[in-house]
């Protein structure tokens, strides 16, 4: 099984990092939902406090795919900001160029848009950005480059852009999928993100 269903498992929810996998009977959380191990289905120990705060903060880590010395980053700035500190943490993740891609929907997960940014193939205001956590800011315009010719080269691609997609866009951003061509209109609120974490816990997880 793929590693990364497994962390799915872990955390007892769909976190689609498999894309397309994730909405078909395969998925390995529909068929198995418990955690993984050679033990099979055990009854749920009791959570403490600390572990449903690690749990959260690992659900975080895995849906963005950040590393942990950049995800303590992301909270130190947070914590150094005004406002609420939880608010703040979810902007610096949303704003991350790959979360951008994937949430206009030209990718069909936060890996494969990772891939898709660090092999070069988008520019943000004509520029080429290679770095997946590039932080995007207010009248930035995110553009793929050589279209047509990586149409040809990325198969996977070609068939998200051929696919019809009901994605709600998140008001803060505007899509051309004529041009594949994103422009941020605002900075997101908590009420533009659809949460499967609490950035709550993962601030007291932090602070202890």
């Amino acid at each position: 099984m793929d590693s990364v269903c497994r962390n799915c498992r872990r955390e007892g929810m769909k976190l689609f990092l498999k894309g397309e996998k994730c909405f078909t009977p395969k998925c390995p959380v529909s068929r198995r939902a418990y955690p993984p191990g050679i033990h099979g289905p055990k009854g749920a120990s009791k959570a403490t406090e600390y572990g449903t705060q690690l749990r959260e903060k690992q659900k975080a880590k895995r849906i963005y795919g950040v590393r942990e010395r950049q995800f303590r980053n992301y909270v130190n700035q947070a914590l150094g900001r005004t406002g609420n500190t939880a608010d703040q943490l979810l902007q610096m993740l949303e704003r991350r160029i790959d979360a951008v891609i994937f949430r206009v929907g030209i990718t069909q997960s936060h890996r494969q848009a990772r891939q898709l940014v660090a092999h070069g193939h988008f520019a943000v205001n004509g520029r080429r950005v290679t770095i997946p956590s590039y932080r995007v800011n207010v009248g930035d315009v995110i553009t793929l480059r050589n279209k047509n010719e990586l149409a040809r080269e990325n198969n996977v691609l070609s068939i998200n852009f051929a696919q019809e997609k009901n994605i709600s866009i998140p008001e803060w951003l505007r899509f051309d999928p004529s041009e594949k061509r994103v422009e941020v209109f605002r900075l997101p609120t908590r009420k533009d993100i659809e949460l499967s974490f609490d950035p709550k816990l993962i601030i007291e997880f932090y602070s202890r």
